[in-house]
């Protein structure tokens, strides 16, 4: 009985975000790439069969990543030597021919089953991998978000299922035609949220014989694994922080998995050694970017905090009243997730401010009415706001919104202390990234809107303005007041 059973590691990373260099926190030297190498390196020394997989969106967030447009995340990656990988929303933001380019120079394999050209239904990228490890094989099969989309508008060609019945129908046609007698386990590395992953596995046939779920996009910190029709459900939060380990037996008799186990290991100074290798990589970058991007731009009266996206936060408010300055809009609707860091200053250097707003985009301007400014809020609050499933916004100084959750009510909706009503006109100020998919993100018609008045560009660069203001703007500051309040 004992010959037949095979012990296996599965570690996993989700959302790097390009969180390649250390930080200190409570004393101890915390992430960066050249520890978390050293972690794995580490368990691949220590046990038998390991393998290290990546659940999406190693890109973004630096500006090693930025300046080199991914090229040197992969170069990166590729020393940290995964063994599979899957693509997140925010490996298309340097466009999709430039993925697929990224992809030839990655020495490990990229997996993703439901991306496809919607010309003649072809996938784009292989849906699957088969790796050996311990005389088990083991089937990893890619599933990305719908929030792809978002990214790819204008790129009429590509498309992807966009719901989760869909996805699921996906999986089964991979197992279906793929799976053989020679896999031994399948395994989900997703990209869709923890949520939907939740949601995905009650979709799941049995008969097509998932056995885990690795997931990412929702930067879910877990304590333990989630089981949803007897499948474990496991993803590691975010950054390089952290790593997921999954530690099983499997039963080449039984032909079945015993003893899952899984953790979510920090990695810091006590846990995981430097990788020397890796160390040097990273210095080669930073030396060449640090000439840039070390100067220092403003400094704040305090540091600001953007802790959650669901919420009205110190740095929303300060960016969106930047971005409202002098402006020919009265409101700007700056999105939450632009804001990449959870605190930051007082000193901000270029570093600093572009790798907290790394997307710079066109801001482009509407005008709504009063009653369609309503109807866009009560979209906005909507129940999937509070899980992270929809986009939310930081608004400008002037509005407030007091909304309860418990009946679905907009209580209070005014602006400059007078009430919203229906005639009232509003011109709103939108990152391109929101106004190109303006009507799954305000649920409400952009050719509505379109007939108050023609949409148009009112400014090319988003960082620009921003790096503008705060260079002839010192001693910032920005608190909570009220904008936002959310009712139980």
């Amino acid at each position: 009985m004992e010959d037949s059973i095979r012990k296996i590691t599965i570690l996993h990373s989700n959302d790097i975000h390009g969180d390649f260099l250390p930080k200190m926190v409570d004393g101890k030297e915390t992430g960066g790439l050249a520890r978390l190498a050293g972690y794995v390196n580490k368990i691949r020394r220590e046990k038998e069969n390991v393998l290290y997989a990546m659940a999406g969106d190693m890109f973004r967030g630096s500006v090693i990543d930025s300046e080199f447009e991914g090229l040197s995340t992969i170069d990166l990656m590729n020393n940290l030597r995964p063994d599979v990988a899957t693509i997140g929303n925010h490996e298309v933001d340097y466009g999709f021919a430039h993925l697929l380019f990224l992809e030839k120079c990655a020495k490990f394999p990229i997996v993703n089953a439901n991306l496809f050209i919607t010309m003649n239904n072809s996938r784009v990228f292989t849906p699957y991998v088969n790796i050996d490890v311990g005389g088990v094989r083991i089937m990893f099969i890619g599933i990305l978000t719908e929030e792809v989309l978002a990214s790819t508008k204008t790129e009429k060609i590509i498309g992807t299922f966009i719901d989760l019945e869909s996805a699921a129908k996906e999986v089964g046609i991979i197992c279906d035609n793929y799976r053989t007698v020679r896999t031994d386990l399948t395994v989900l590395l997703t990209h869709i949220g923890y949520e939907n992953d939740l949601k995905l596995a009650e979709l799941l046939d049995k008969d097509w014989g998932v056995d885990m779920i690795i997931g990412g996009h929702s930067h879910t910190f877990l304590d333990e694994p989630a089981y949803v029709n007897g499948i474990p459900i496991v993803q590691a939060g975010t950054g390089s922080g952290v790593i997921g380990q999954i530690d099983l037996q499997y039963d080449t008799e039984a032909r079945k998995p015993l003893d899952f186990r899984w953790k979510c290991v920090p990695i810091n100074e006590d846990t995981a050694p430097v990788d020397e290798v890796m160390d040097d990589l990273i210095d080669s970058y930073r030396t060449q970017t640090d000439t840039k991007y070390k100067r220092v731009v403003t400094r704040w009266a305090r540091k600001l905090t953007h802790p959650s996206r669901e919420q009205e936060t110190e740095m929303g408010n300060l960016y969106a009243d930047v971005m409202v300055d002098d402006a020919s809009y009265d409101i700007m609707l700056f999105g939450s997730g632009s804001i990449r860091k959870k605190e930051l200053g007082p000193v901000i250097e270029y570093q600093d401010m572009v790798e907290n707003t790394p997307f710079d985009d066109v801001i482009y301007m509407v005008e709504v009415t009063g009653a369609q400014w309503r109807r866009i809020v009560q979209h906005l609050m909507r129940d999937d706001a509070w899980i992270g499933e929809t986009e939310f916004y930081q608004v400008s100084r002037g509005v407030r919104i007091v909304y309860r959750k418990s009946t679905h009510t907009i209580e209070e909706l005014s602006f400059n202390d007078k009430p919203v009503t229906d005639d009232m006109r509003l011109k709103l100020g939108l990152q391109a990234y929101h106004y190109k998919n303006f009507d799954d993100f305000f649920g409400i018609p952009l050719e509505e809107v379109r007939k108050n008045m023609k949409p148009r560009v009112v400014a090319t660069s988003q960082n620009n303005i921003i790096e503008e203001y705060f260079t002839n703007n010192a001693g910032l500051d920005a608190k909570i007041e009220g904008r936002i309040t959310v009712l139980e």
